[in-house]
């Protein structure tokens, strides 16, 4: 019995099994066999529509011929009817009656003429006649030996191409002879036989067009009729055919336009053909005067609008496709529970293994952000945090995270390096990384009441990558407070070696002047000794400028009210004071500038470097140009531009010119060290500022940078003034003064460590003696240092004709 059951039981499996492929099999046939049918229907369909409009088109085609051939003759037979009732027809008569058919668009119409009989006899008195009717320079040409000759005496071109010449004898062609004579016959129009018209026949063979006229005789209207002529309507076959079929098909015919001449002949006038393999052909007689022309018209059948489409083959595509999927389908649903049910669950054990994998790596994530000690911050499109480290919030120092962008710099205390300026909303990083625009090594001072000393940190910005699925920005930042005030400690200690430095260079120049006091003037050794002189200079002032360089982005920024106008014009004077009387004067002009915010010192410096090196890089023999102007900017800022008329600088060469030591080639002929432009750029950021340069479209170059505007304080009282003026122009007072000029270093040291962040209040003794000794060598110095401003930012060294001044001063200081 169990095994009757077993047996059923697989009998039953086996049918299941048999019996969903046999299901899909019939499925498929049936498909395909509806698929075929439904195929061969739309392929029917198409070929009637494809007949239809091949119909169509064939009839427009031929009656857009007949049409404008009709058109044509009506047109040159009103012409003549015109002329005929003018006795004394001139050309001035002749071009106003003709003037309609250039503006009529009449297609592949070569020339339209006034055509009159002239016996041989006659020729010099017609030749007179015509000419006093407005045919200048006629001369007329007979041709053979004929009583008669047939003469154009009024000729008006209608295409571009080969015009007639007037007083050329027709008799030259015998098709135009014909069709004369047939016209003043039968007393109406005539179509010539084809052939090529005799201003084609000096073209090449290739290029010449099968063409006929039309010839309408001009009878007179008197009781007797008296014949004056024809007037003659030329036309090149195959452009009239190609534009009408172009027109009535669409492109979509290839044609040809067969004339039957007199003589019983067929010729073909033009045979135009078009894309595809034509396998549709219609052909159609139509009368042209006492001849027949036929019309033949051939189109593919693929190329004819709604016959054309792929739609059968598609139609039979798809219906194989689904019948093929219904069949898979059947096949799947009969046979397929179990590898479905094995699928699912293959499915489900791989997400799962997927979702812990995801879980894993996020987990690792997060322990790289809580243990890394920079900063990251993560936001959407919006501003809206995403996400934020704990060593992001400890550097911010403010755990409660904002959404709203506009308030980031209230919330966090966010400040340009300076620790005064707001930080603007579009330079912050994040929102530049929001405009797509990466940010890198941008400092900012934080200062909250998390953090009241306020933290230096450097912040670099990148969009989020699409593929993470979110749109936003990721900004990564670090404190870098320690690193600017290790970095402002070496410029303290380069100042203080630069100084060292610059104390032999000083023996050594007061030597070298006084022996060239103590040498005859024509004794050899002078040249060698100025030289020397020369050589101190010049390592003076590179010592000067690498100074200058170091402490320029550290140094105390002592911002104020300053006089832009009275600053630009005493730089320039003394940038041309040192001039001599044979050198050309330089052409500086410098327009309205307003009172700026920045630091004196270091605006000066800006200054007289761009001036210099407007007025040093031209041109031998070429008078330097110099503009100064200033414009307000819409954020209260002031945009100042230095313009010059020098040898510029290569488009290659501007984006590396603000580096250290970098020169161009064309600045290799003149003195410089490559620093000035760099030391501008430090000076200039400390300012919350950037600098430019641009051509100058006049020729030579202009920078440009801006500084915020400011007000000028009132005038000081004389008395002030003369006190304040007598207390700063005395060196020896300040040479005297070792406390005051300690007190001086002290309070630039201060300052130099105010801009990289202040000093956390458990600073070792070992730093704070380190400090006090730099503080102490400065002091020690000051007294050969103008405290007012940078090193390196003074007028140029003197010349050797101020060697005494330079001598006594050294002396005075020695004293």
């Amino acid at each position: 019995m169990r095994l009757t059951l077993y047996m059923v039981e697989g009998r039953q499996n086996g049918e299941r099994r048999v019996a969903g492929p046999l299901l899909a099999v019939a499925v498929l046939i049936i498909g395909l066999v509806t698929a075929a049918t439904v195929a061969a229907g739309l392929r029917s369909a198409q070929r009637d529509k494809a007949d239809q409009v091949m119909d169509q088109r064939h009839a427009m085609a031929l009656g857009a011929v007949q049409g404008e051939i009709s058109r044509y003759r009506a047109l040159l037979e009103s012409l003549a009817a015109g002329s005929s009732t003018d006795d004394d027809l001139t050309w001035d008569d002749f071009d106003v009656a003709s003037s309609p058919l250039a503006d009529a668009r009449l297609i592949g119409a070569a020339a339209v003429a006034y055509v009159v009989p002239v016996r041989t006899e006659e020729i010099p008195a017609a030749e007179r006649l015509w000419r006093a009717r407005g045919a200048s320079g006629l001369r007329l040409r007979p041709q053979g030996d004929a009583e008669e000759h047939y003469f154009p005496i009024f000729i008006r071109a209608l295409s571009d191409t080969g015009t007639p010449t007037s007083g050329t004898d027709l008799r030259a062609a015998t098709e135009l002879t014909d069709v004369l004579d047939d016209a003043r016959r039968i007393h109406t129009t005539a179509v010539s036989d084809t052939y090529f018209l005799l201003q084609d026949r000096d073209v090449p063979a290739g290029q010449r067009q099968q063409s006929f006229v039309f010839a309408t005789p001009i009878w007179t209207r008197a009781n007797i009729p008296e014949f004056r002529g024809w007037m003659v309507l030329a036309l090149r076959g195959q452009d009239f055919l190609a534009q009408i079929l172009d027109t009535a098909s669409q492109g979509q015919l290839s044609g040809s336009l067969i004339a039957h001449n007199s003589d019983g002949s067929q010729v073909t006038i033009v045979d135009r053909p078009v894309a595809g393999e034509p396998d549709l052909v219609r052909d159609d007689e139509f009368a042209m005067g006492e001849r027949y022309w036929t019309l033949v018209t051939r189109a593919d059948t693929g190329r004819l609008p709604g016959a054309g489409s792929h739609l059968p083959a598609i139609a039979l595509a798809l219906g194989s496709a689904l019948s093929l999927l219904l069949a898979w389908l059947v096949f799947v649903l009969a046979t397929g529970r179990a590898r479905a049910r094995t699928q699912v669950e293959i499915a489900t054990g791989e997400l799962r293994a997927a979702e812990e994998r995801s879980r894993r790596q996020a987990g690792l994530l997060g322990a790289v952000l809580s243990s890394i000690s920079d900063g990251v911050s993560m936001v959407d499109d919006t501003g809206r945090f995403l996400l934020q480290n704990p060593a992001a919030k400890r550097l911010l120092g403010i755990n409660d995270d904002n959404d709203q962008p506009e308030q980031w710099q209230q919330h966090y205390g966010m400040f340009r390096p300076d620790g005064k300026t707001p930080f603007p909303l579009d330079e912050m990083p994040l929102i530049r990384a929001l405009r797509g625009e990466p940010a890198d090594g941008v400092e900012a001072v934080i200062r909250n009441p998390a953090r009241p000393d306020g933290v230096l940190i450097s912040i670099d910005g990148r969009p989020l990558d699409v593929s993470a699925g979110q749109h936003g920005a990721v900004a990564v930042f670090r404190d870098i407070t320690a690193l600017r005030r290790y970095e402002t400690d070496l410029s303290i200690f380069a100042g203080v070696v630069a100084h060292d430095l610059k104390a032999p260079l000083a023996v050594a120049r007061g030597h070298a002047e006084l022996a060239l006091d103590d040498l005859p003037e024509d004794a050899d050794a002078r040249d060698s000794v100025r030289r020397i002189v020369q050589v101190v200079d010049r390592m003076d002032t590179l010592i000067e400028t690498l100074l200058a360089y170091t402490t320029a982005r550290h140094a105390p920024l002592r911002l104020t009210a300053v006089d832009l106008s009275a600053l630009v014009r005493d730089v320039v004077q003394e940038r041309v004071a040192h001039l001599r009387d044979d050198q050309p004067a330089p052409q500086v002009t410098v327009g309205p500038l307003p009172p700026v915010q920045a630091d004196p010192g270091m605006l000066r410096h800006v200054l007289d470097n761009l001036v210099g090196n407007a007025l040093k890089y031209v041109r031998p023999g070429t008078v330097p140009q110099v503009s100064v102007t200033a414009s307000a900017e819409a954020d209260g800022r002031v945009r100042i531009e230095i313009a010059d008329s020098g040898i510029g600088i290569p488009d290659a060469e501007k984006p590396r010119i603000f580096d250290s030591f970098h020169r161009t080639e064309e600045a290799a002929g003149y003195a410089g060290t490559g620093l000035g432009l760099a030391i501008c750029q430090r000076i200039l950021e400390r300012h919350g500022s950037d600098i430019g340069v641009a051509d100058n479209p006049g020729g030579g170059t202009r920078f440009h940078f801006t500084l915020p505007a400011a007000i000028l304080p009132p005038v000081p009282d004389p008395v002030e003034e003369s006190i304040v003026t007598s207390s700063s122009a005395d060196p020896a007072a300040s040479a005297a003064s070792p406390d005051a000029a300690a007190s001086v270093a002290g309070s630039a040291s201060a300052a130099a460590a105010s801009a990289a962040g202040s000093a956390d209040s458990d600073t070792s003794a070992d730093d704070e003696a380190v400090r006090a000794a730099l503080e102490r060598a400065l002091a020690e110095r000051a007294a050969i240092m103008n405290a007012a401003q940078l090193p390196g930012m003074g007028g140029p060294p003197p010349s050797l004709e101020e060697s005494e001044i330079w001598r006594h001063a050294r002396a005075h200081g020695r004293d």
